[in-house]
């Protein structure tokens, strides 16, 4: 099953994305409907107005989250790239809602930086309150996953060793386009792809992550109690922007898109924000 949230003329609307079109909701967005118990029921039984898949405008997949917890330094291949060794734990940050953009919205790039790097990234969308989880439940409390895009201020990441103040500016982490439940997304192997106006920057298999989606669910409900419609964003691969020589970062008018195979793609415009 394939959730998404969309903008309709009284705001936005979780829809469920079939073959040719997507079924209204009743909840406001994803995050709304994964806090009732039956969701899953709700979703599957939804028969309300129906939508284009054409004429979709997604908003962020969960606007308003009560957790966004990422993930640094967890593919292999990245971690050589960027000099470090394999991490014993998770690298965790977190990211604020107001970072949050739709799949095909356009990413600020802020007015005090030329220095935004790009990094495609698995999601994982929490769908039940769960703390210090066991390896079950933690498959359990895991409702699907998405594609998301770490935006991230070199710049401001690097002016201290805390990153969050170059992982947040606002507008620029498209979310989405959909929830993709477990079922229609089996296993650890996904191809995850990042383009900048069509050339590859990053390809990859999310099968080289060093902490997986599950174990990260653990890890993480063991600092913090993990609730329905919660954000892991799990790391990304290598081909980053400032890992390149000479280093490369996203411009005003470029186009950014970001595949993972069973989760369909975001394509954002980059737009240079004025001061």
């Amino acid at each position: 099953m394939k959730l998404a949230t969309i903008r309709v003329a009284t705001g936005t609307c979780a829809v469920r994305v079939d073959d040719t079109d997507a079924v209204e909701i009743d909840a406001s967005d994803v995050g709304a409907l994964l806090a009732k118990a039956d969701w899953r029921r709700i979703a599957e039984q939804a028969d309300g107005a129906r939508h284009s898949i054409d004429a979709l405008d997604y908003a962020p997949l969960v606007p308003r989250p009560d957790k966004i917890v990422c993930v640094g330094l967890n593919y292999r291949k990245h971690i050589m790239e960027m000099g470090h060794p394999i991490p014993e734990y998770p690298t965790l940050f977190a990211k604020y809602r107001a970072a949050l953009i739709g799949a095909h919205d356009p990413i600020t790039l802020p007015a005090v930086s030329e220095n935004t790097d790009w990094e495609g990234e698995l999601a994982l969308i929490i769908g039940e309150r769960v703390r210090n989880a066991s390896e079950a439940a933690a498959e359990r409390a895991i409702a699907g996953y998405a594609i998301c895009n770490d935006v991230s201020v070199r710049d401001y990441q690097n002016r201290t060793l805390q990153w969050l103040q170059g992982k947040s500016f606002e507008g620029t982490t498209p979310l989405g386009p959909w929830l993709v439940t477990p079922d229609e997304s089996p296993g650890p192997s996904r191809e995850l792809t990042t383009l900048v106006d069509g050339a590859v920057m990053q390809q990859a298999d999310t099968a080289d992550l060093v902490f997986g989606p599950v174990a990260l669910v653990q890890y993480i409900s063991q600092i913090i109690t993990l609730e329905p419609g919660d954000v892991i964003s799990t790391g990304t691969p290598a081909g980053v922007g400032t890992a390149r020589t000479p280093p490369r970062f996203l411009a005003h008018g470029n186009r950014l898109v970001t595949r993972i195979t069973g989760l369909g793609e975001q394509i954002n415009p980059c737009h240079q924000a004025s001061l």
